[in-house]
């Protein structure tokens, strides 16, 4: 994910809201075509034998198009199969809309999802500290689960629909999908980064995954350096020709370029200036007695740099900088592939962090840290936002980060201060942030106290330049720039 906590919100606590077709990509009327989308989830839930639409980022941008111009989207439905390679693929309609359930068996969770996806793609990706595992019994899983998304959107699909693949999970379902409809019209958007080639290089199955995704027409990442970096692996370990931007692959023309994500800045916005938001944010003050707060929301993944953020605060109590009768950190820590065993390690290291440095520096009715490893409701979110006096958001690595962008909405006074890795793609649009290197404890360290001790002015001029940033580009504007290229 890029992610804000489950792309927009934090995870299985968020509160869902109505999805607003008002909104959504406003394409003419020449461009009016049916839209299929291949994601690793599906857009809905079941909640007491019913289905109910999921929250989300993804889901905000692109159901309102489906909804008004009709479509199916294909995905996971979040349950396992007790039988292995199950290849049943279940079909129903919600909101007008075709769902298409791929199944998903234990084994596949162990070696498509849990293997491939999560050990060997995402650190590889992430240019992460845990070092990615190349397993040749896992990549057969993740080609064969492929190949079940892509057979799916085949068959909810015609020559003449988009198809829009979401994802690295589903990095060779547009090749597959190209091989039974020629003609197809075929998208992918790769919502983490996509490494440099010498780093891409490593991996044993590089020009398989390349040509997979080639067989798009329009191929988006978060930024520009990440699609550089893609066209230049194509042009090196593929028969691909062209430029940063172009691609010459089988007789076909390909465009690359970024596409950034974003967030509904009006709905953090006016929800953030509820009675409910604002009664949440009290109450988090006055029960952390009124004392300056730092605050960081986060999946409990390795990539987010969190150890390194406790160490930096941790240096500024050691140092005598900061004093825990002032000031706080809340950690707001979300589980996530707990299965994983690098997360299960990466949970005792953080905990056992947070346990020192509230025995070393806390006093009686005063914690240092405050840490919540759970998932957390999304008005509670909201008042974590208000409440806090700067955000940091620290990761060695990230697509785009939409917990940056959340924060940034939701600070409708223009209050605030936001520390920002310079490592997550948000880094390039939120200029006005405090921007830091997440390795650096130190420079982190100096950063969260600058962020503290900003003057009221300069924390207004660089919130309100960040705002203004945010709400010109909305999740609406990313999907509805990409679409537009994919039905030129």
């Amino acid at each position: 994910m890029s992610t804000s906590l489950a792309k927009q919100g934090v995870g299985k606590g968020r509160v869902a809201r109505p999805i607003d077709t008002r909104k959504g990509p406003r394409l003419g009327k020449s461009a009016r075509r049916r839209l299929v989308v291949v994601a690793n989830r599906l857009p809905v839930r079941e909640v007491e034998g019913r289905w109910k639409t999921s929250p989300g980022g993804l889901v905000s941008a692109i159901y309102p198009f489906l909804m008004d111009r009709g479509g199916a989207w294909v995905g996971w439905d979040g349950s396992v199969s007790t039988e292995d390679h199950a290849d049943d693929i279940s079909q129903f309609t919600h909101d007008g809309i075709q769902i298409c359930s791929v199944s998903l068996s234990q084994s596949d969770m162990d070696s498509f999802y849990y293997g491939f996806s999560n050990e060997t793609l995402w650190p590889l990706y992430h240019d992460a500290i845990r070092t990615p595992r190349y397993h040749r019994k896992w990549w057969h899983p993740y080609r064969e689960v492929n190949r079940r998304f892509a057979r799916a959107a085949v068959e909810s699909s015609s020559d003449h629909d988009l198809i829009w693949v979401q994802d690295y999970q589903l990095q060779l379902a547009p090749g597959f999908i190209r091989e039974s409809r020629p003609n197809a019209r075929i998208g992918y958007f790769n919502h983490i980064p996509f490494p440099p080639e010498e780093l891409f290089g490593k991996l044993p199955w590089r020009a398989q995954i390349l040509e997979g995704i080639l067989g798009a027409d329009v191929i988006g990442f978060q930024t520009k350096l990440g699609a550089q970096n893609f066209s230049r692996a194509a042009r090196r370990y593929t028969s691909a020709k062209g430029s940063d931007t172009q691609l010459e692959f089988q007789g076909r023309t390909i465009e690359v370029d970024a596409f950034p994500i974003s967030i509904d800045f009006d709905r953090y916005s006016e929800a953030a200036a509820t009675e409910e938001a604002l009664s949440h944010a009290s109450k988090l003050r006055e029960n952390l007695g009124g004392r300056r707060i730092l605050l960081g929301v986060d999946r409990l993944d390795y990539t987010k740099g969190v150890d390194i953020r406790l160490k930096a605060f941790e240096e500024l109590l050691k140092q005598g900088r900061m004093n825990v009768k002032d000031t706080c950190l809340v950690q707001v820590a979300v589980p996530t592939r707990e299965a994983v065993e690098d997360y299960a390690e990466l949970r005792s290291t953080v905990e056992e962090l947070v346990g020192r440095i509230n025995g070393e520096y806390g006093q009686l009715g005063q914690a240092a840290v405050h840490y919540v490893y759970r998932s957390v409701p999304w008005m509670e979110l909201l008042g974590c936002y208000l409440a806090a006096d700067a955000m940091v958001v620290t990761p060695f690595r990230d697509g785009m980060n939409l917990v940056a962008k959340e924060y940034v909405a939701c600070r409708n006074d223009n209050t605030g201060a936001l520390v920002l890795s310079e490592f997550a793609g948000a880094s390039l649009e939120l200029k006005k942030a405090l921007l830091v290197n997440p390795h650096d404890i130190d420079g982190m360290a100096d950063a969260m106290q600058h962020a503290l001790t900003l003057s009221p002015a300069e924390a207004k001029r660089r919130m309100s330049s960040m705002r203004r940033t945010v709400q010109s580009h909305t999740v609406y504007n990313w999907s509805d720039s990409f679409l537009r290229v994919l039905s030129a």
